[in-house]
């Protein structure tokens, strides 16, 4: 394993090849010897959250939607929020950001901001790397407000450009070159 990526970003390459992640934003939750776990944070639905779960819509505001978080477990739901005291998040990712617990506990813990995904992304060990190698993805630093975009459907773009220089460019550029 090259070097920890969890509390990152990971950038999809205008190269990549998989669908499913082309022009995507990832935030790795955690990585490690055994693999990697992500969050696609840049892919809303229609969905609002509190037609899904009804029992914790009061963390999130009333239009929230579900986001598709990745293609495995589409099934699950996994909730991401900026908790006021770190204590209280299942696993810390990012600052006060981290994963709501899940567990039998239906009380909703006290939140700043939160995000519904419906799955997530995984790599078996060493498959991020190999990813990384093969320039699929691009590293850039997470801030927690990537996290809570009410515009997210734009953070591909947003994380290009703020790589700056010949990457800012190709957060411009169509999805189609063939069409400019």
């Amino acid at each position: 394993m090259a070097r920890r990526l969890s509390g990152q970003l990971l950038v999809a390459s205008p190269t990549i090849g998989d669908p499913t992640f082309a022009r995507t934003v990832v935030l790795v939750v955690d990585h490690d010897r055994d693999g990697a776990l992500g969050i696609v944070l840049n892919r809303p639905t229609e969905t609002t959250v509190e037609a899904v779960v009804p029992d914790i819509a009061s963390m999130f505001t009333p239009d929230a939607v579900v986001h598709d978080g990745g293609p495995v477990q589409p099934e699950s739901l996994l909730t991401v929020a900026e908790f006021r005291d770190p204590a209280d998040a299942a696993l810390l990712v990012l600052g006060r950001v981290g994963m709501v617990r899940g567990d039998e506990d239906p009380r909703c813990p006290d939140v700043d901001r939160a995000r519904a995904y419906a799955g997530y992304a995984g790599w078996a060990p060493d498959q991020l790397d190999d990813e990384l190698s093969a320039s699929d993805w691009l590293v850039v630093p997470a801030q927690p407000d990537d996290l809570f975009r009410p515009d997210s459907e734009l953070l591909w773009h947003r994380a290009l450009e703020r790589m700056g220089g010949a990457y800012a460019r190709l957060g411009v550029a169509p999805e189609d070159p063939s069409v400019n």
